[in-house]
């Protein structure tokens, strides 16, 4: 089925806030679409889904989910900084990456037409720009680094399982991406984008405006690669440690932050932190990030280790042999910690683990990079390689975020299957694929 393209802007960045309306129609109605069997706080259960990937090499954490009728299986790139669905779309499609095995096929009954509410949610605050009511909705997703992404807006079945066993197929509004541009040389994942943010567009968002789970969602990403997301509070440990987030915005935006080093204190005050896992790296303003790279650089004065040129990021390391792991470099490198002084109990500490990654030539290289450079202004973004084996939850109903050290390698007890933890063993990080294809400013929301 061809579409037109019909250019209307939809701010997938966080750096471009979307404000959306209190109520995201859906085009089916929940009634027809909830199981029986609810929880007693009101809400059915929760959901739980295994997570693939990596920072290095692959460069991104995805989950997979079921769409359409008869069902099949997308791969979904995990993204707290985006609130808009979106899969790669057979419309027919120009610039779609290579997939696992296929891309989405829409069929004509399940677009939004233009004067459906929800075409004017994706919108918002501008008007959708049609021709006649009932065309059909696009969206065009713009990216800091001069890429974009244009589609129709569609409602189609999802199936998803709760944790208490129960199946359920409900409709939800996404995008389908049929005309992708990427600037750079470097090819983006097959993947489409699952939209966590707490816009109401957002994943959880919907599910939330059905009564089928509260407005709560939580990563855990190993850092040996995997992990598991979660949509509901079943999940939320005891002992977290809970900041407010600012509100008034879409993105996971938290009070003003300080940083310390090597648990001093820097002078680096009143930064403002996003907690986004659809970036892989972690990204300061170019004033924080140049007197952090500084120090850390001060802090290796007398360590043998040589700055060295590696294709993957810009500052890297060399020793006397080639590292295996980040365990055998984190030694010579300080710890950063994160302070908020509005919750001062708070604090987000980046051991060595949480700002390097050792790369297939052996190198160390630092996993923070220069947001200026990159159009993020003065925002500083906590990517996954500052997140990894940790629980970071994001609680839209209290409005605050957490997070506590975990081991992320296996799913939490689920009672659905007694095989689901067994299966997650596998290596679900196995594919390795070249650094030249992963890129820190074409991946996630950077």
């Amino acid at each position: 089925m061809d579409v037109k393209k019909r250019k209307a802007t939809v701010a997938w960045m966080m750096m471009i806030f979307l404000v959306l309306s209190e109520n995201f129609p859906l085009c089916s109605s929940a009634a027809s679409q909830q199981p029986d069997n609810k929880k007693s706080n009101g809400f059915r259960s929760s959901f739980l889904f295994p997570v693939t990937g990596n920072v290095y090499p692959l460069g991104y954490y995805s989950i997979s989910l079921t769409i359409g009728n008869p069902p099949k299986v997308f791969e979904f790139d995990i993204d707290t900084g985006s609130d808009l669905t979106w899969v790669q779309c057979d419309a027919p499609c120009t610039g779609c990456t290579k997939t696992n095995d296929h891309l989405y096929k829409p069929q004509k009954h399940i677009l939004v037409s233009c004067e459906h509410p929800s075409c004017g949610v994706v919108h918002f605050p501008d008007s959708p720009q049609c021709e006649k009511p009932d065309d059909q909705c696009e969206f065009e997703v713009d990216y800091v680094d001069h890429g974009s992404v244009f589609g129709v807006v569609v409602s189609d079945f999802f199936s998803l399982r709760f944790m208490n066993g129960s199946l359920i197929r409900l409709h939800l509004t996404f995008g389908c991406a049929y005309d992708i541009k990427n600037p750079g040389p470097y090819v983006p994942p097959g993947t489409g984008v699952v939209g966590l943010s707490n816009g109401k567009a957002s994943l959880a968002s919907q599910l939330r405006s059905l009564d089928l789970t509260r407005n709560v969602l939580g990563h855990c990403l190993s850092g040996k690669g995997g992990g598991f997301l979660f949509l509901g509070d079943d999940f939320v440990p005891s002992g977290m440690s809970w900041m407010p987030m600012l509100a008034d915005s879409k993105s996971y935006l938290s009070s003003p932050a300080e940083v310390l080093f090597d648990g001093k204190p820097t002078g680096i005050t009143d930064l403002k932190v996003v907690f986004d896992s659809g970036s892989s790296y972690t990204y300061f303003s170019s004033q924080v990030y140049k007197a952090v790279l500084d120090l850390v650089r001060r802090g290796l004065t007398g360590k043998p280790l040589d700055t060295v040129e590696d294709k993957a990021l810009p500052i890297c390391w060399k020793g006397t042999k080639p590292f295996k792991s980040v365990h055998d470099v984190k030694n010579y490198f300080s710890t950063l910690t994160l302070i908020f002084p509005d919750t001062p109990k708070v604090q987000l500490e980046l051991q060595p683990e949480a700002f390097l990654i050792v790369t297939e030539d052996g190198n160390a290289c630092f996993g923070i990079l220069n947001g200026t450079e990159v159009g993020l202004g003065d925002f500083n973004i906590i990517g996954d390689i500052s997140l990894i084996d940790k629980m970071v939850v994001y609680d839209n109903e209290q409005q605050r975020i957490g997070w506590i050290s975990a081991n992320c390698d296996r799913l939490p007890y689920s009672s659905l299957d007694s095989n689901y933890n067994e299966d997650f063993q596998q290596p679900y990080a196995a594919n390795f694929g070249t650094v030249e294809e992963n890129h820190p400013q074409t991946q996630g929301s950077i």
